[in-house]
């Protein structure tokens, strides 16, 4: 039979009143955060702020935070989302501000409202794609797209550390497109040499969630795999953009906003 401490059942942790909904982006360096370090960054901020996030019962209670769909470690976004429980309820632009002052530069809270049903994991199932392809030639990754676009099926082997998996990454693929870069290299930078502008670009992806989820190193192993395409420098993936998706291409914004309209 289980241990119960004492004072636990006299002493119940403090229910949840109210659940805010946020956006927040991981920039720059910080998009070498894997979920895990981002979630205990957000702990850590929490408790920093003096935000009065409800928690779980047992004996080992942890804040009420949900999670959905986070990006790859590497990736940088624009949109990523969390659900907090509250013990008392908070304008939401206060628990924003609060955060967003606890967590480091790179880790910036966006927007925040309060919650409403339905939870976020009914409110996402696409994401939009910023791939900045430096080094190759625009006309040599337009043709590159133009082949993956054209195929039914495009399976990638993925290895993880539980095995190989396949994936099948044009299923996921909803669009994709290319357009010339400015030149600059992956983190910014000015041009390498003139002219370099040719040797850069953006593909803008929109891909649906599968299961496993289709990541921006896989449709970039799919352009290996139907056109032989490889990148000489590092791709730079920034996700824009989640929410539903219409039939327009346009995706829903979670926190209930305007629709973000597919590029």
């Amino acid at each position: 039979m289980a241990r119960v401490r004492p004072g636990a059942a006299a002493n119940p942790a403090p229910p949840t009143v109210q659940r805010v909904r946020l956006r927040f982006a991981k920039r720059g360096r910080l998009r070498f955060l894997s979920h895990r370090d981002v979630a205990r960054s957000f702990e850590r901020a929490v408790r920093r702020a003096g935000i009065p996030v409800s928690h779980s019962h047992g004996f080992s209670p942890h804040p009420r935070l949900s999670w959905v769909g986070a990006a790859p470690t590497g990736s940088a976004s624009e949109a990523e989302y969390l659900e907090i429980g509250l013990t008392r309820e908070l304008d939401p632009e206060t628990v924003r501000a609060a955060l967003d002052a606890a967590l480091p530069d790179g880790l910036d809270v966006l927007e925040a409202v309060v919650a409403s049903p339905p939870g976020l994991p009914e409110r996402i199932d696409a994401g939009l794609w910023r791939l900045v392809v430096a080094g190759l030639p625009v006309a040599e990754v337009t043709d590159a797209v133009a082949r993956l676009m054209a195929e039914e099926t495009l399976v990638v082997v993925r290895i993880t550390p539980s095995g190989r998996r396949e994936i099948d990454v044009r299923a996921a693929l909803v669009a994709l497109s290319v357009e010339a870069g400015d030149g600059a290299t992956p983190d910014g930078a000015a041009p390498r040499t003139a002219g370099a502008a040719d040797d850069c670009a953006i593909l803008t992806a929109v891909v649906r969630q599968t299961t496993p989820t289709v990541r921006p190193d896989d449709v970039l192993s799919a352009l290996t795999v139907v056109a032989g395409l490889t990148p000489p420098v590092p791709v730079k993936a920034t996700r824009l953009a989640q929410g539903l998706l219409d039939d327009g291409g346009n995706l829903a914004d979670p926190l209930g906003a305007a629709p973000v309209t597919r590029v």
